[in-house]
């Protein structure tokens, strides 16, 4: 894909959303994933060794794609390999070292709610640490629909109160900073570097680093079947190709207008888990009503005055 085609207003929504709906299903996924490995919900040694085995496979199948793509195997050069660490260090390990630990400490409502401020993050980074775009009233205006949106989803699992946990909902917000740093580092460096090189190798190289701390903190993966090594194959997809393609469109748009989309990942997890897991009382006029918000708002961010999405 080109430049004309990746800034499309409808290949922009078409493709954030098929990337919305991929990351939905990981976190019915990861659910699975943990009951046929045996991984206790506190265990996040072994977690780590988990996510860190997957984003490893999902840079390995990244890689290979992009090679057989592009004709020739996407290696680092001299130039790129900074780059790889750096948005391996935000995206990878960072990201989810504190949020493998920081959910071990919260409930998962609310690191829910804490994690889609990554949004917030990414577009106050691109515009005031990076400059990279100008930080508008609309943007600031349809970050707070969305995150409206997220609240509402989240309502029931919030009534037990908002009190803040400095390892627990602290360690969450430091993953989102994270998350958003790693966005707007994909955007800067994309712009003379191949995005697909980038994503293999960041997720590559974090994913061994994560795997090597999850080790040494004594964690452990077993009951390896069949069903388990499938569910891991298929996470590893959803984070090469999600990725990959949310790099692409990085590369070619400002960083508000893809990331807001990034609301729309905990309602495509919410439906998707309340199907495949048959959670209850997920889809229901509380859902409705997010979806309605998360819609405006990232319509409202990605309209600039007097003009169509595009």
């Amino acid at each position: 894909m080109n430049k004309n085609i990746l800034t499309k207003s409808w290949v922009v929504i078409l493709i954030a959303f098929i990337c919305s709906a991929l990351w939905g299903t990981a976190f019915s996924g990861v659910k699975i994933g943990y009951d046929k490995f045996g991984i206790e919900a506190a265990d996040w040694s072994s977690q780590m060794i988990f996510a860190g085995t997957r984003f490893a496979i999902a840079g390995i199948m990244t890689i290979l794609a992009g090679s057989l793509a592009a004709k020739k195997l996407l290696l680092p050069t001299k130039s790129s390999i900074p780059k790889i660490a750096m948005i391996s260090l935000f995206q990878t390990v960072l990201q989810y070292f504190f949020y493998y630990i920081g959910l071990a400490h919260t409930t998962g409502v609310k690191a829910a709610v804490i994690v889609t401020a990554k949004v917030f993050a990414a577009i106050l980074i691109s515009a005031l640490i990076y400059r990279l775009e100008k930080l508008t009233m609309r943007k600031i205006i349809g970050c707070i629909l969305g995150f409206s949106g997220i609240i509402i989803i989240n309502m029931n699992g919030l009534k037990s109160g908002l009190n803040f946990s400095l390892l627990g909902d602290g360690f969450i917000l430091i993953s989102t900073i994270a998350n958003g740093f790693s966005s707007v580092l994909i955007k800067k460096y994309s712009s003379n570097e191949n995005p697909v090189l980038l994503s293999g190798w960041q997720f590559l190289f974090g994913g061994l680093i994560m795997t090597i701390i999850g080790l040494a903190c004594g964690g452990n993966i077993g009951n390896i079947t069949v069903n388990s090594v499938a569910i891991l194959l298929y996470l590893a997809f959803v984070s090469a190709a999600a990725y990959s393609l949310w790099a692409m469109l990085l590369k070619y748009n400002p960083v508000s207008k893809v990331s807001v989309f990034g609301f729309m990942n905990p309602v495509c997890g919410v439906v998707i888990s309340s199907i495949v897991l048959k959670e209850s009382g997920s889809i229901g006029i509380h859902a409705l009503a997010a979806l309605a918000l998360v819609c405006l708002g990232i319509f409202i961010v990605n309209r600039e005055k007097n003009k169509s999405i595009s």
